[in-house]
């Protein structure tokens, strides 16, 4: 089984990735393999909504979300983790994952999703629920822990600090490896969802 996380902070070694590399230690215990992305310093434009994606298949610009769809595919779990500011998450992450899961048509039913936010003080939850609504408008269940999945540190290495957090961590990553096992057993058992034809609603008709 393979979990790829998205470190969205511009520093690669910030209390994001201290968040995650909890989670990663846990997740080597359960023999589940990891990659960490770092993009938070990447040069990512926006989705300009040119609908070019589901024409080509891959979206208009060929950068490092169109390197990471086949990793994304492939994954059984995916974790987007991102600083805190002005109570949302960075706008690079935010522009990576909305072209991501917007330009890519495979099933992404019953992968497991998780977010993970830092932050000085305040706008954890808001950030937090910001980048799940990605997971929930996808049929991916979202990992849940003992607290909001956040961790606390302003100064870069200050989140090692934060005891509850690390532990929230932790714990975030053994229910994760739990519920992606059992999504494995019980697709082999009973597959996946039958899904209903999509039916489509606009608010505004002619």
């Amino acid at each position: 089984m393979k979990v790829l996380m998205i470190n969205g902070s511009p520093r690669a070694n910030g209390n994001t990735y201290i968040a995650l590399h909890e989670m990663e230690k846990v997740f080597a215990k359960e023999n589940i393999e990891t990659e960490i992305l770092h993009i938070g310093n990447k040069d990512i434009r926006s989705c300009i909504a040119c609908g070019s994606c589901r024409t080509n298949g891959k979206c208009v610009f060929n950068d490092i979300v169109n390197e990471t769809v086949a990793k994304f595919e492939e994954c059984d779990g995916l974790v987007a983790g991102s600083p805190v500011y002005y109570a949302s998450a960075n706008a690079t992450l935010v522009a990576f994952l909305t072209r991501l899961f917007y330009s890519t048509s495979f099933d992404k039913t019953m992968k497991v999703g998780a977010s993970v936010v830092a932050a000085r003080r305040g706008g954890l939850s808001s950030t937090f629920d910001e980048l799940n609504k990605f997971f929930t408008i996808s049929g991916m269940p979202v990992a849940s822990s003992q607290y909001w999945n956040s961790i606390h540190g302003r100064e870069a290495g200050e989140a090692a600090k934060d005891i509850e957090g690390l532990q929230t961590m932790r714990t975030l990553a053994q229910n994760m490896a739990f519920l992606m096992k059992s999504i494995a057993l019980g697709k082999e058992k009973y597959g996946l969802p039958e899904k209903e034809p999509f039916q489509p609603m606009n608010f505004i008709r002619n």
